[in-house]
């Protein structure tokens, strides 16, 4: 039984799955979106989290345990002088995984797994939906969108009835 086993063996011995995962995270971290299948995706998620975790506190234990993980040294720079100012305010979620459909030879489920504050589509609909303030309809507050027309056509036949009575006289 697999009780408290969560690790993904991947179908790999445990130096090529260290080095895989760690291969993974440099580029993740390098090219900020890497395309993979989901099993290594997720794998990669809970490789790479602590490391952008570690990155927060710039110090010289920090690299060398971020360094220790991805044994490459522009990487383990990129994380901490652009990786880490940019998630500096967030908890954790650093990553995302977009599932893309399935791979043409042998099926198998392929996705994207990118830094969250890196693509720039979705932070640019994120501010274009709080930009647009959309209203609630109720009953009791305010008027809608049909009665606001209905109060426009009132007032334009009021209108009407005022003019036809002017040109009476």
């Amino acid at each position: 039984m697999r009780h408290r086993n969560k690790l993904n063996h991947l179908g790999r011995k445990s130096a090529h799955r260290k080095a895989m995962l760690s291969n993974m995270a440099t580029s993740l971290i390098l090219h900020k979106r890497i395309r993979t299948t989901i099993a290594k995706a997720k794998a990669l998620k809970i490789y790479v989290e602590p490391l952008i975790t570690r990155s927060k506190d710039d110090s010289t234990h920090s690299r060398r345990v971020v360094f220790r993980h991805l044994q490459d040294k522009f990487a383990v720079s990129e994380l901490f002088r652009e990786v880490a100012t940019k998630v500096a305010t967030r908890d954790g979620g650093y990553t995302r995984i977009l599932r893309t459909g399935n791979r043409l030879g042998d099926n198998a489920e392929m996705c994207l797994i990118e830094l969250v504050d890196y693509n720039e589509n979705m932070l640019s609909e994120k501010a274009a939906d709080s930009k647009t303030k959309t209203t609630r309809r109720s009953r009791r507050g305010g008027a809608t969108k049909t009665e606001a027309v209905k109060t426009e056509k009132v007032v334009d036949q009021v209108e009407d009835k005022d003019n036809t009575e002017e040109t009476k006289e």
